[in-house]
């Protein structure tokens, strides 16, 4: 593939990403995405993706690549009896580096919390996360530190936990974009570090009840 083409290819997914973030993603139609990107062919989403569905998963199959070289490190450091907080900390920092190394303003944040709430990759996101051996790894270890809590509520609590905080930094880089925040991003990661820490540990009172959901990503 060419350079232009390479570079058409991007301003596809960066426009995409922006719409999507702000508009939601069954709001915007691909018309629309080629024409925030600049372009007058309209039939570019095909041309350079094959279609809808599979711009979105370049999309998100961009956002869990470059995540990954940073936990990956994370988790060459960590000590074989890491505990809870560091084991949270391999699993969530790389998520909150990677928006922060991002240019103002960025939508990524707000894409992946739209994502969401399309079935098919919501699907894709919980299978990307699940098969990706340092994630899964991670999550092994965790329900091992966790040992004393049901497999049932951490994955309950775990559930809970991941749209909550996908929800809190697409607002935060909403603010960030709008100028009313000036980024902290290292502050908002630890914050979540501490407060997951927090909830996969709490005393478990009545084991047999917790909330039923449908499958997602541990925590992202």
């Amino acid at each position: 593939m060419g350079l232009h083409s390479d570079k058409a290819r991007e301003s596809l997914l960066d426009a995409a990403e922006e719409l999507f973030a702000r508009y939601g993603i069954d709001a915007v139609s691909n018309r629309k995405i080629t024409e925030h990107a600049g372009t007058a062919n309209h039939s570019a989403i095909a041309y350079h993706f094959g279609g809808r569905e599979e711009l979105l998963r370049a999309l998100l199959g961009r956002h869990l690549q470059e995540m990954n070289h940073r936990r990956v490190a994370l988790i060459a450091a960590l000590d074989d009896d890491a505990g809870v907080r560091d084991l949270l900390t391999a699993l969530i920092l790389p998520w909150i580096d990677h928006l922060a190394s991002l240019p103002v303003p960025n939508w990524r944040a707000g894409f992946l919390f739209q994502v969401r709430t399309v079935p098919s990759m919501a699907e894709a996101l919980a299978s990307s996360a699940v098969t990706n051996p340092e994630v899964e790894g991670l999550i092994r270890r965790l329900q091992t530190a966790l040992g004393n809590i049901p497999p049932q509520i951490i994955q309950a609590r775990s559930m809970i936990l991941g749209p909550m905080m996908m929800g809190v930094c697409a607002e935060y880089e909403k603010r960030i974009n709008n100028g009313t925040e000036e980024p902290n991003w290292a502050g908002v990661g630890y914050f979540f570090i501490d407060s997951c820490t927090g909830m996969l540990s709490a005393p478990v009172t009545h084991p047999d009840d917790y909330l039923t959901l449908p499958s997602t990503p541990f925590l992202i």
